[in-house]
């Protein structure tokens, strides 16, 4: 189904037209969050039971396919959502139109600005993904009553603070093979291997190398020759099963 987040996201009734245009999933009601498969990682972690069942009344599961867009660059801040399942980046544009691929989340963050006025980047999904989607408004108001809550947004703040200082040390000091060891690292913790051990990698690579800062070119010889290394092995377009991890992780601190 198309979703039109698109459209959705113009809305200026706080999300309400995303909530109106979009009906709950299957099964969505009181038990959803028994069975959410990130319920002990995701914001609504600390919870009690009641709390949770209070949330997931003003909320509602979407399904996102790959290549569209949830939220926005520069919109009014409607939306917030847990990813429940599925890869989505976050994007901004240059002034001359060319996008800058800023993040990468995961099954369990959350993305959207809650409390502000503006989205400051665009939310894309890369694969196809499942949220729980809130209007802004309604979850600031929600967060307020809830400490809890409140307390898990601020510990993931710090969280993402600590990570985009962590990510300026990569753009800034890494040398090429640092970064994409540290890049293939990050993935293959986050996401989920099938049974060989193999991630399907959620970027191209040229888009690994606009995240990082290199050429494709680069890229490519560097993938490749961690392939040669044995330090990696590749499977089919994007998939990658790390060989050896010790020795991805000395490569990724320039040992």
């Amino acid at each position: 189904m198309d979703m039109r987040f698109d459209l959705a996201q113009k809305a200026q009734d706080d999300g309400a037209f995303v909530m109106a245009a979009t009906p709950p999933a299957k099964g969505c009601g009181g038990q959803y969050c028994d069975r959410c498969e990130v319920r002990d990682q995701a914001i609504c972690a600390d919870l009690d039971e009641k709390q949770r069942v209070a949330l997931n009344r003003i909320g509602r599961r979407v399904s996102l396919q790959a290549g569209q867009t949830v939220m926005w660059e520069g919109d009014s801040s409607t939306l917030v959502a847990n990813v429940i399942e599925g890869t989505l980046k976050l994007s901004t544009s240059t002034g001359d139109g060319r996008e800058q691929i800023v993040g990468v989340v995961y099954a369990s963050d959350f993305i959207g600005r809650p409390f502000g006025a503006r989205t400051p980047h665009s939310v894309t999904a890369l694969t196809d993904a499942r949220l729980c989607l809130y209007p802004r408004g309604t979850f600031d108001g929600f967060a307020r009553e809830h400490p809890a809550l409140e307390h898990r947004l601020l510990q993931r703040t710090l969280d993402d603070l600590d990570r985009t200082r962590a990510w300026m040390l990569l753009l800034g000091r890494k040398n090429a093979r640092e970064k994409v060891a540290t890049l293939l690292l990050d993935m293959h913790r986050r996401l989920r291997a099938d049974r060989a051990g193999v991630i399907e990698l959620p970027l191209s690579r040229q888009q690994i190398a606009d995240v990082l800062g290199l050429t494709i070119e680069t890229v490519s010889r560097q993938i490749g020759d961690l392939k040669r290394m044995g330090v990696i092995a590749l499977a089919g377009r994007r998939g990658v099963r790390i060989v050896d991890a010790g020795r991805l992780e000395g490569m990724a601190e320039g040992e």
